[in-house]
C-alpha cells in the first residue's frame, strides 16, 4: 500500500486528489442515506413488534408514533450523519496513509481507524445530544 501512495506522487499526482476526495464524497452522500433507511427500518422494526409482540393494530401504532415522534427527531438524526461521515472518512484515510509495508502494518492501521472512528463519533454523538437538548430541539 505505500508503494502504491508513491508511485501516484511519481506520476506527479495528488493523493490527496486521488485517493481521500472520492471516499470522502462518497462517504458524505451514503452515510445519510444509510442513516434514513436505518431510521425507516427501526419504524418498520417497531410495527413488527407492535404487531406479534403487543397485540396492537397498525393504526394504534401509527396514530401512537405520531404522538410522540416529531420531524425535528429526524432531522436532528440526519444532520448528524454528514459530521459522522466526514470524522470516519478523515481518519480511515489518515490511517491509510500511514500503512508501512507489510500486511501486519495493514491490520494495526485498520484497528486503529476503527477504534478511533468509534470513539470519535461517540464523543460527537454525545456533545451533539448536549448541543441539540441545550437549543430546545
Amino acid at each position: 500500500a505505500r508503494e502504491e501512495i508513491d508511485a501516484i506522487r511519481t506520476l506527479g499526482l495528488d493523493p490527496i486528489e486521488l485517493l481521500v476526495i472520492p471516499r470522502l464524497l462518497a462517504l458524505l452522500v451514503m452515510l445519510p442515506l444509510l442513516s434514513f433507511l436505518a431510521t425507516l427500518a427501526g419504524i418498520a422494526g417497531g410495527l413488527v413488534i407492535c404487531l406479534l409482540e403487543m397485540g396492537m393494530s397498525p393504526e394504534a401504532f401509527v396514530v401512537r408514533l405520531h404522538e410522540t415522534i416529531q420531524l425535528r427527531h429526524f432531522v436532528t438524526g440526519l444532520s448528524k450523519a454528514p459530521v459522522f461521515a466526514f470524522v470516519i472518512a478523515l481518519i480511515g484515510c489518515l490511517e491509510g496513509f500511514k500503512v508501512g509495508g507489510t500486511a501486519q502494518s495493514v491490520g494495526e492501521r485498520t484497528t486503529s481507524s476503527v477504534v478511533q472512528s468509534i470513539s470519535l463519533v461517540i464523543l460527537l454523538d454525545a456533545v451533539a445530544a448536549v448541543f441539540f437538548m441545550e437549543m430546545g430541539w
